[in-house]
């Protein structure tokens, strides 16, 4: 951090450089961040913007490598549940659209600064997107095997159910990864509650008029979407112990 008088070479040797208001020009260009009010009050103000930004950021990361960790493994288990794929290509971009969006309005999101110093390790982040994408694993799974062993589902309504169950189920997960303490401990940002809507209500309507798709009845749509409602207690208690066990705060 520098002084009115500091120089500008001795300034960019620190790892972070931070200049006050009343710094030379020279040394203003030389900083990584200049503080525009008097003295020092913006550096608390920063830390905080700071950590929320990447509290934003972990949230979209956990978000991508959950679902790519769960996708690939649910079509394996989809195989050899019911000897078919049981997504279509036009049902995977569909997919990506419900799920892109709401993933891109992560960045928009209300966010609490952690209290503690965030370090990125992506090895333990990964090593929680893992213990996330098993327990939404287990759930798409028990859904599919429900449909195809207990309602006796064909082919295409087999599919429908796993689309659904994927769109829900990664709604349903998102609200859980954005906040490290219980999901209803803060308010999500509108964006990312007008995307959440807008995906389930894009998804419902699809599967229930047979566009593009089977077309399930009405009452399975509602029980896939309460059945996704209530598995978010499931990640949300998973969730402390395996963030602390990894140091991923």
């Amino acid at each position: 951090m520098s002084e009115p008088g500091a120089g500008a070479p001795a300034l960019r040797q620190a790892g972070l450089r931070i200049a006050i208001s009343t710094a030379t020009d020279v040394t203003k260009a030389a900083s990584s961040m200049v503080m525009t009010g008097p003295g020092l009050v913006g550096i608390l103000d920063t830390m905080r913007k700071e950590r929320i930004a990447f509290q934003r950021l972990l949230s979209f990361r956990l978000n991508i490598l959950v679902k790519k960790i769960e996708s690939v493994a649910f079509l394996a288990v989809g195989l050899a549940l019911s000897g078919r794929a049981v997504l279509t290509p036009a049902l995977v971009a569909l997919m990506f659209i419900t799920n892109g969006l709401l993933s891109m309005v992560l960045t928009t999101d209300r966010a609490s600064p952690a209290k503690a110093p965030s370090r990125w390790n992506m090895q333990n982040v990964i090593g929680v997107a893992i213990a996330f994408g098993l327990c939404k694993l287990a759930f798409s799974s028990a859904a599919l095997a429900f449909g195809r062993y207990r309602l006796g589902l064909g082919p295409g309504e087999l599919r429908t159910l796993a689309f659904v169950t994927l769109v829900f189920g990664n709604q349903t997960v998102l609200f859980v990864l954005r906040e490290r303490r219980p999901f209803w401990f803060s308010r999500p940002g509108g964006w990312v509650l007008a995307a959440a809507a807008a995906g389930v209500a894009f998804a419902t309507t699809l599967a229930g008029s047979g566009a593009l798709m089977a077309a399930p009845s009405w009452s399975l749509l509602a029980g896939i979407l309460a059945a996704a409602g209530a598995f978010a207690l499931v990640p949300d208690q998973v969730k402390h112990p395996v963030t602390a066990a990894l140091g991923v705060a």
